[in-house]
């Protein structure tokens, strides 16, 4: 998808846990009226974040007339520029509260077929459905998973199940997802109306929720996940503002029947999501192998909608609070009629979902201890199909299971 584009432009300048104080120093944004100075001297993002949207607007208006100015050349020793490959990255907000959703017709399609639990819950389609996190298990990208252990049983050769054991998670699988972070709080007691949601959202990231099936599979009944989500949430460490995300604005891919609640329903059609293609691909014993392309727009349910109903009932919302979208599967096919748009190895395992370009035993083994897991995303302008900038990558390696 990158077609030689560089993933971090002037078009969306992300935000990462990078000390802007130097430029505040130097009276870049001196005239920008309620920037308190500690604003960016802080390791984490939560401070700017919190600032009303015109404030960031200017801020990063101001930056971008800064950058379009500046010689690299000339400028390389300025205190306010570092080497992308001398800077260690760090996760980039103090986050309160992680939830995920559960929000691809696709994904949930596949799902509950394997699970012959059809058909789907109709509450699915009346509200985005979501589960709450936990937010230890939030790591940036390049950081590495250890296989989790936990309980469930095996089945051997002729399908007898055994006794539920403590033993390494065996189905380990990726979810592609993208995490929203949250900029503007809703008080405990308040709500979130829907035309209020853009400026609740601070920005947008790469997102992996690792997925411990057999855990997951025997757990869930009757309160669902719980150790199979907890061994780690990976996401890209640069955030995109909402800002940026304007260039990209679409309409929802999806019908949404029936028609949402009249708390979820966003009136502004041609700017309901964003037009972001996402892929997923492992590296396993040095060979590549792509396993899923997918994009944004190809939810039921949009950020938009999520975010509200997050803040639907009076829970409260905190800046830095983070909330994955849940697996981005699409119905797409490629070029061999195989369907490319599945953002999970488990739902690979329905008849009629093989993939020629991913290892031939993937059904079979999920991830091995060794792959390495890589997700990329594309900002792409709906009209012309033009590649505006990426969010980076949203990486992480699986270490062998540390047994007891």
């Amino acid at each position: 998808m990158s077609k030689g584009a560089l993933p971090f432009t002037i078009h969306n300048l992300p935000y990462g846990a990078v000390d802007l104080s130097a430029l505040f120093q130097n009276g870049l944004f001196d005239s920008i009226t309620g920037l308190e100075q500690d604003v960016f001297a802080s390791a984490k993002l939560n401070a700017f974040a919190s600032l009303p949207t015109a404030s960031r607007v200017q801020v990063r208006a101001k930056l971008v007339e800064y950058l379009s100015k500046v010689d690299v050349a000339k400028d390389a020793e300025d205190p306010a520029f570092h080497l992308l490959t001398e800077v260690q990255m760090h996760f980039p907000m103090h986050t309160h509260n992680f939830s995920d959703f559960y929000c691809s017709l696709e994904h949930t399609k596949n799902c509950t077929a394997i699970f012959t639990t059809n058909p789907i819950n109709p509450n699915w389609f009346t509200i985005p459905s979501v589960y709450n996190g936990r937010t230890s298990s939030l790591v940036i990208s390049g950081n590495p998973i250890t296989r989790p252990l936990g309980v469930f049983p095996q089945r051997d050769v002729d399908g007898k199940v055994s006794t539920p054991n403590f033993q390494p998670e065996t189905y380990l699988d990726f979810e592609l997802e993208m995490g929203v972070f949250l900029s503007k709080p809703i008080p405990r007691g308040q709500r979130l109306k829907i035309d209020d949601a853009k400026e609740s959202i601070f920005g947008l990231v790469l997102l992996n929720d690792w997925s411990s099936r057999n855990i997951q599979f025997y757990e869930m009944p009757p309160l669902g996940p719980f150790h199979s989500k907890g061994s780690g949430t990976s996401i890209s460490p640069w955030i995109v503002p909402i800002e940026a995300l304007e260039a990209v604005a679409c309409p929802r891919h999806t019908t949404q029947e029936p028609a949402p609640m009249s708390h979820l329903n966003w009136t502004d059609d041609a700017k309901a999501t964003y037009n972001v293609e996402v892929s997923v691909k492992i590296i396993r014993d040095g060979q590549t192998y792509t396993l899923g392309n997918s994009n944004l727009n190809e939810l039921h349910w949009t950020p938009f909608q999520q975010i509200t109903h997050l803040g639907s009932a009076g829970e409260g919302l905190a800046t830095g609070d983070i909330f994955g979208t849940g697996t981005m599967s699409s119905s797409r096919t490629n070029e061999q009629g195989e369907k490319i748009g599945l953002g999970c190895i488990y739902e690979r395992k329905l008849q009629g979902n093989t993939l020629s370009t991913a290892p031939a035993d993937i059904v079979d083994t999920f991830l091995k201890d060794g792959d390495e897991v890589v997700m990329e995303g594309w900002a792409v302008k709906p009209e012309t199909g033009e590649v505006l900038y990426g969010f980076g990558e949203c990486r992480g390696k699986v270490l062998p299971a540390v047994l007891p």
